[in-house]
């Protein structure tokens, strides 16, 4: 870098050591060493008149790199212009390209760009994973998530593919309830951020663990290893996964029973979502709220009791008559995913932290409710509903936050064949390339 900046080399030789270190650096989760060189070769440049910095694949990490900063509006424009160079003639990294202007369409909530940017990169020969699995996810089909980031582990041989597969892993397989497949990934990407000395590999283990402690029913040891991910997150001004953090060490903290710590928590998650354009994490992170009532009027009862929604109660009464979360979908005619919902708002609410035996149970439920808490009991023994062997089966226990979607979002066959967008890398909508104040 020094030999860079010094202007001991050429500028042609210092675009090709900047690319090769660039690239090695984004492959190896070390952005602060990519920032650091990105800043320097920034400055240098702005010295040299009439050059111009970045091209082609330069471009889309310098958009990664925008985006992890939580600059999502620059790197949108970024991204744009590396389509533009890397087009005509088509070049290797074109679909590298394609698949960063669709991450940045998933998190702001323009699901069908994300789509048409996925299948331009595919074409482009970049998988687009696991981006793409996220896509699904987030538009509802938690079968089809699963299924496509199982098939995209199973196939990544190469270590450097694997952190962030693992890591969406965790929020899938968290979403449909594979308990096993949680704890298995947590596992993986710990060991491999244990080997690495990149802070943000440790980050995004730290934060898988206490993910999976947190379903497990362990939220004071999950806090932990979240506080330590929020730390990390901090430090390397990622705010976007900070704010993702922040939402699972609020749910920690509701689980305690500690709702003043989870609303500042949930604040600072929102103000994040918002600042940003993440709107698909604001709705998410709104139902939450809304369910568990650490934000608003509804707290707890007169008597000290948690209180529960009507369509609560109907699910907890249909829990502890030892029905499945595919059975009570069915009786109530909502889908398995709402039911998670209700069941992750139900969990906070009752300050749940054990697995055993809730520490007390609401007044406004039913006798029989009352006489089993939240699970049943089966010759004398008490089975908490989200006991081991409930939880195995997708979409059973575990709530994903994620809100249900209208039947013209969830974007079914999203690979075939679709009418191609008129340009390159598809600009997000003007409501979006500016931060969100609300």
């Amino acid at each position: 870098m020094v030999s860079v900046t010094a202007g001991e080399v050429g500028p042609i030789t210092s675009g090709i050591v900047y690319c090769a270190v660039i690239l090695e650096c984004m492959q190896l989760f070390d952005l602060p060493r990519a920032s650091e060189w990105t800043k320097a070769l920034t400055a240098w440049c702005d010295a040299q008149h009439d050059l111009v910095p970045y091209r082609g694949q330069c471009l889309v990490h310098r958009s990664q790199l925008q985006q992890a900063a939580g600059d999502w509006p620059d790197a949108f424009m970024t991204v744009e212009s590396a389509c533009q160079c890397l087009t005509d003639p088509p070049h290797p990294a074109l679909g590298l390209a394609y698949y960063q202007a669709a991450e940045l369409h998933r998190l702001t909530g323009a699901f069908d760009e994300a789509q048409a940017e996925y299948r331009q990169a595919n074409r482009n020969g970049y998988q687009p994973m696991p981006g793409l699995a996220l896509l699904k996810l987030a538009r509802g089909d938690l079968n089809a998530a699963a299924a496509t980031i199982r098939r995209a582990l199973t196939e990544a041989g190469n270590p450097l593919e694997r952190p962030a597969l693992l890591a969406a892993a965790v929020d899938i397989f968290r979403a449909i309830g594979d308990v096993s497949g949680v704890r298995t990934a947590a596992d993986e990407l710990a060991e491999i951020a244990a080997s690495s000395t990149s802070q943000v590999l440790e980050a995004m283990a730290a934060q898988a663990t206490g993910t999976v402690l947190l379903g497990e029913g362990d939220p004071s040891v999950a806090l932990t290893h979240l506080r330590s991910a929020a730390s990390a997150w901090h430090q390397l001004h990622m705010p976007y996964e900070g704010a993702r953090t922040a939402v699972l060490l609020g749910l920690s903290c509701a689980t305690l029973g500690d709702r003043t710590s989870a609303a500042l928590e949930f604040h600072a998650a929102q103000d994040t979502f918002a600042a940003l354009g993440a709107r698909p994490d604001l709705d998410r992170l709104g139902s939450l709220i809304a369910g568990i009532g650490v934000l608003g009027e509804q707290q707890d009862t007169a008597g000290g009791e948690p209180s529960l929604s009507t369509r609560e109660r109907e699910v907890l009464a249909h829990v502890a008559a030892g029905r499945t979360n595919r059975d009570i979908a069915t009786e109530l005619v909502i889908s398995q995913h709402t039911v998670g919902r209700h069941l992750e708002n139900i969990f906070a609410n009752l300050s749940v932290t054990s697995r055993q035996r809730p520490p007390r149970t609401p007044t406004n439920t039913t006798s029989s409710e009352q006489s089993t808490g939240c699970g049943r009991a089966t010759n004398g023994a008490f089975t908490p509903w989200w006991g081991a062997h409930e939880m195995g089966r997708p979409g059973d226990v575990w709530a994903s936050g994620e809100l249900v979607p209208s039947h013209h979002q969830r974007g079914d066959d999203e690979l075939a064949p679709q009418e191609e967008p008129t340009r390159p890398c598809k600009p997000p909508p003007s409501s979006i390339r500016r931060p969100l104040i609300g």
